[in-house]
């Protein structure tokens, strides 16, 4: 459903949504101002906040863990070093869609990504950007930074050549 000149509602099979979210896909435009806002965030002193262990980890497969990911991917490094890494090499291709957590409806957007690391090791990443303080400081979230459980099809990205 088109909702103005370059932004989409996403109806997803119920395999992809949650109950408490809605998703939509923003214009290659507004993914690629949100990756450069991200990039000059991370590289002046954002915080990053990982959540290694979530409560939906208690009834997912281990292999689909964000703590497991990162064990595997990148052994004796540090997680926080690793992820301002990786997340500075996010590109428009590997956006997949914007979700807002319909729980929490005050705070910022999350997005998600997908990476490919290894040639086969399929990686989504969900991330929240926010200003917090009273001087602006920018916080990056990453919720989710794991093995992916469902093979990436071509078409959950809507950027990718």
């Amino acid at each position: 459903m088109k909702v103005s000149n370059d932004t989409f509602i996403v109806q997803i099979g119920p395999n992809l949504k949650k109950a408490n979210e809605t998703a939509r896909i923003e214009s290659e435009l507004e993914v690629k101002s949100y990756i450069q806002n991200l990039i000059y965030a991370l590289n002046h002193g954002a915080k990053i906040y990982f959540q290694e262990v979530r409560f939906v980890d208690e009834k997912r497969d281990e292999k689909y863990t964000n703590r497991y990911t990162m064990a595997t991917l990148f052994p004796n490094e540090n997680p926080e070093d690793v992820l301002r890494r990786e997340l500075l090499t996010l590109k428009p291709e590997d956006y997949i869609r914007t979700v807002k957590d319909l729980r929490f409806p005050k705070r910022s957007e999350m997005r998600e990504f997908g990476k490919v690391y290894n040639a086969q090791d399929e990686v989504y990443i969900k991330i929240r950007v926010e200003l917090l303080g009273l001087f602006g400081e920018a916080t990056t979230f990453v919720m989710s930074f794991h093995f992916a459980e469902r093979p990436f099809s071509q078409e959950i990205f809507p950027y990718k050549q």
